[in-house]
């Protein structure tokens, strides 16, 4: 069984999408990020931060961690390539890139921000940009042909980084790579509910 630990309108979001795309059996948790985080949550996240899993015992932090352990853990969804096949590798890359690259790249640019001195350790907003419209105009999904783990973590970031933040260039190729993930049962499931959750907490924009 997976508890998942999870706030609407975060980094978690990816995750509650990512167990849709699975179909297994999982309970949510609810975590005030926003509010009072319960001091015995540290025990589990040591941050008091979201997204967490636990496991059958184990338990995982950080969104591409897990998105790795429970692709690994459910092969049979087919949602990471295997050891071998030639997807692998970009898959990998970009699942990562979406967390050490393109999440940095966003806060930063939302808040006015480029990084300035340390570009060289987080790259530039408009490189982040040109790299992603540059893959993306190759192929339908970010790692492939096919749509995988990696493809909710960009495309998350990239709606909203267009769509709440405001700050991503509504590119065509975008766009169509946008509308094709939102209509996929799981990606509408998990956001729906994930709205619904967001109004009952009066989150801004809800």
């Amino acid at each position: 069984m997976i508890t998942f630990y999870h706030a609407p309108w975060s980094r978690a979001s990816g995750i509650f999408w990512l167990l849709e795309e699975l179909g297994e059996p999982y309970e949510m948790k609810m975590v005030d990020i926003r509010g009072t985080v319960p001091e015995e949550y540290r025990a589990i996240q040591p941050n008091k931060k979201v997204p967490a899993i636990v496991h059958d015992g184990t338990t995982v932090t950080e969104r591409a961690a897990i998105s790795i352990y429970l692709c690994e853990q459910f092969p049979q969804a087919g949602l990471m390539p295997a050891p071998g096949d030639p997807d692998r590798a970009a898959f990998l890359t970009w699942l990562t890139y979406a967390d050490g690259v393109m999440d940095p790249v966003l806060a930063a640019k939302a808040n006015g921000h480029e990084y300035m001195g340390k570009s060289y350790s987080y790259g530039s907003f408009t490189e982040m940009i040109n790299n992603v419209e540059k893959t993306l105009s190759s192929r339908p999904y970010i790692a492939g042909d096919r749509f995988t783990a990696a493809d909710i973590q960009i495309g998350g970031g990239l709606q909203y980084g267009m769509f709440a933040l405001k700050v991503v260039p509504q590119k065509p190729v975008f766009l169509d790579y946008v509308q094709r993930l939102s209509e996929r049962p799981a990606y509408k499931a998990s956001f729906g509910r994930d709205m619904e959750m967001a109004r009952e907490q009066g989150l801004p924009g809800a």
